[in-house]
């Protein structure tokens, strides 16, 4: 049923929303222990279901639905959260610059050499790919079909992996 809800009913709503804070704080219990946290997660509650009180359902619990909110908030902020390193400053990644170990400039060396053995059409057909050109773009920039385009960029692959190894190796 997402039909509009009219004004006073809408207001309805609101009222019943606000009638339910003391049981949203009680269930933001379940969640975090740190107060500011609760009222974090309430008020993001409260929010949601205000910005969707149209879609609310008469025949449903205003209380189950706020209930749901809260925890698909929960959820959605948690997850947020574990992508996130928690603990260091903004800039911190920009600044930190570590010169590549003997290894890598090693490693460089040898694929530029490879590279460089590798047939110029199928070379550049590989960089192209690698790139992130589309298969259908590349076929365009290098004039042939893009199975053409496929077994070239296969062939350099396994040309640099008979050479060099492995790309997981790295």
């Amino acid at each position: 049923m997402d039909a509009l809800v009219s004004k006073p009913a809408a207001q309805t709503v609101h009222a019943a929303i606000e009638a339910q804070l003391p049981a949203l704080r009680r269930f933001s219990q379940r969640f975090t222990r740190s107060a500011s946290d609760r009222e974090d997660l309430v008020q993001e509650t409260v929010m949601r279901a205000l910005r969707s009180s149209h879609q609310f359902c008469p025949d449903t619990r205003l209380r189950s639905w706020l209930f749901t909110i809260m925890r698909n908030t929960f959820n959605t902020e948690y997850r947020r959260r574990c992508r996130e390193p928690v603990g260091l400053d903004d800039g911190l990644f920009e600044r930190a610059s570590i010169s590549a170990p003997q290894e890598w400039a090693v490693r460089r060396s040898e694929l530029r050499s490879a590279l460089s053995r590798i047939p110029p059409r199928s070379r550049r057909t590989l960089l192209l790919v690698a790139m992130g050109v589309s298969y259908i773009d590349t076929a365009r920039l290098c004039a042939c079909e893009i199975g053409t385009v496929k077994s070239r960029v296969n062939r350099a692959r396994k040309m640099l992996e008979d050479e060099i190894g492995r790309p997981d190796a790295f």
